[in-house]
């Protein structure tokens, strides 16, 4: 998601913010699917290609006055799980190409619609020419989508102009590091342990059969987990797989009738990884 130059600087990093790091990279991918916090703000009268500041104006118009209570209940449709079109200028994948690479060729594309979830927006401030949030999404939700909607509901038009990811599902950037302060010794206070980071995802225990099974790579049926839990997650949860002696082994996916594992740890739990 695009952002501006000021907030690369300063704001996202592993797992989305600049916070702990996790030792190694087979985890983060898989933390990264949760719930989202953000603050936005919105720029007003321009909309862009991108939906953000990085893309080329393609309509201006006049803001009308605006106040936070006219804000909030523009925002309120918005609110709960609700269809949003994404940007056409992004990493969705129509027919096996990214959208913004089709986009750039040339070709007339059309922006899926899909169903997202905005669990709360705050109005923190309102002036003339920008808006700025706080939002709580779930996984999918654009900002770049919502700046577009929620300033055409208000009579307008609107883009992103900076974007502010604050936390990523367990980690937030109040833990994090700025760029000047990311020396050797902070970071390696910040590192990880597998065992903790595996703890923001569905835990599922293994019979000692079933880590053979999951070192291996091997798909891995009910009668080598314990519990039932996994039967409850979607195909898309990731999952960490656990061992009789309270260490993850591997990451996996509900299929029918079972778990495949998608990634496996080479390492103890216990071991860090210095940067």
């Amino acid at each position: 998601m695009s952002c501006s130059a000021c907030e690369r600087r300063c704001g996202s990093g592993q797992s989305g913010t600049r916070g702990r790091w996790i030792p190694g990279t087979k985890l983060v991918s898989h933390l990264q699917s949760d719930d989202k916090r953000y603050q936005v703000t919105i720029a007003l009268g321009a909309e862009t290609d991108s939906h953000d500041a990085d893309g080329e104006v393609t309509e201006t118009a006049d803001v009308p006055p605006l106040d936070a209570a006219m804000v909030g209940q523009a925002l309120q449709p918005f609110i709960g799980c609700h269809l949003q079109e994404a940007p056409k200028l992004s990493a969705i994948k129509v027919g096996g190409t990214p959208l913004h690479r089709r986009m750039r060729r040339g070709e007339d594309v059309e922006a899926p619609v899909r169903e997202v979830d905005l669990y709360e927006a705050t109005v923190d401030e309102v002036s003339q020419d920008a808006l700025r949030l706080s939002l709580h999404c779930g996984k999918g939700f654009y900002v770049r989508s919502l700046a577009r909607d929620l300033a055409r509901a208000l009579g307008t038009l609107g883009h992103v102009k900076v974007l502010r990811r604050t936390a990523s599902g367990a980690f937030s950037i109040e833990n994090g590091l700025y760029g000047d302060q990311m020396t050797a010794e902070a970071i390696a206070e910040r590192l990880i342990p597998l065992k903790e980071a595996c703890a923001a995802l569905t835990r599922v225990d293994l019979t000692d059969d079933g880590v053979v099974h999951a070192r291996h790579g091997r798909p891995i049926g009910p009668d080598v987990v314990l519990g039932d839990a996994w039967r409850e997650a979607s195909p898309e949860e990731s999952l960490a797989l656990f061992a009789p002696d309270g260490e993850p082994v591997a990451l996996g996916r509900r299929v029918d009738g079972g778990i495949r594992v998608v990634r496996g740890f080479t390492t103890s739990a216990s071991d860090v990884v210095s940067p």
